[in-house]
């Protein structure tokens, strides 16, 4: 159930529908590898995030969904090189300022789209978690100022969705603003319990790597046996 502070009423843009934006600019210096790249059970972070957002688009009511816009920084080349079909590359030369400059590039790139932001540095969430995501954004109305964020037994994670109109408004920010400040102008700031523990994972270092490849190898070691 979406939960979430009111939303004042008035007149509302109407939505393009929801775009998706893959954060991959960062220079991975803790990882000390392309985080968007790294070996994930035959997968790479990119590949998975650019394959659940597929689940964002809705035939029923949009004209279209825009390709998945990859953000990239200084593994510019490296990414291109590996950049999953379907999806559009997008340089950030600032990309040592922080996400936000990322994202107003996203943000000019699709005028007037709400924004699903995907963080590379939370690898695995499920194409399940965008889907509700989205249903949870249109049942409100695709609110213009709205924040949807998705929750694990009452943490805060990742993606979320951000209107059309505060991503306009995130537009005005400095470059090195951060862009949990975005929030304080949301309206409404709403959130999504969710079953994922993924939401809350992080891809930082070469423990979170050995970490997550550890799940992985779980995962697989449990489904083989199922199947026995």
């Amino acid at each position: 159930m979406a939960k979430g502070r009111r939303q004042r009423r008035g007149p509302a843009p109407t939505s393009r529908g929801i775009a998706a934006v893959i954060l991959a600019a960062g220079a991975s210096r803790r990882l000390g590898q392309c985080k968007a790249l790294v070996d994930l059970d035959g997968e790479t972070p990119l590949s998975r995030l650019a394959s659940a957002a597929r689940e964002l688009s809705n035939s029923k009511d949009e004209s279209g969904t825009p390709p998945p816009l990859v953000v990239v920084g200084p593994h510019e080349q490296e990414i291109a090189a590996q950049l999953p079909p379907g999806c559009e590359l997008l340089p950030n030369d600032n990309a040592q300022a922080g996400r936000t400059g990322g994202l107003q590039l996203a943000i000019a790139r699709r005028r007037g789209f709400d924004l699903a932001v995907l963080p590379v540095d939370v690898p695995r969430v499920p194409g399940a978690v965008l889907r509700a995501l989205a249903e949870a954004w249109r049942a409100q109305g695709s609110p213009p100022m709205g924040w949807l964020a998705p929750r694990y037994q009452g943490q805060f994670g990742h993606p979320i969705l951000i209107g059309s109109a505060l991503a306009e408004r995130l537009a005005r920010f400095p470059a090195d603003r951060p862009l949990s400040e975005l929030r304080a102008y949301a309206d409404p700031l709403f959130s999504l319990e969710c079953e994922a523990h993924e939401i809350l994972e992080d891809l930082d270092t070469p423990s979170d790597l050995a970490n997550l490849r550890a799940l992985l190898a779980k995962h697989e070691d449990s489904l083989e046996r199922e199947s026995e």
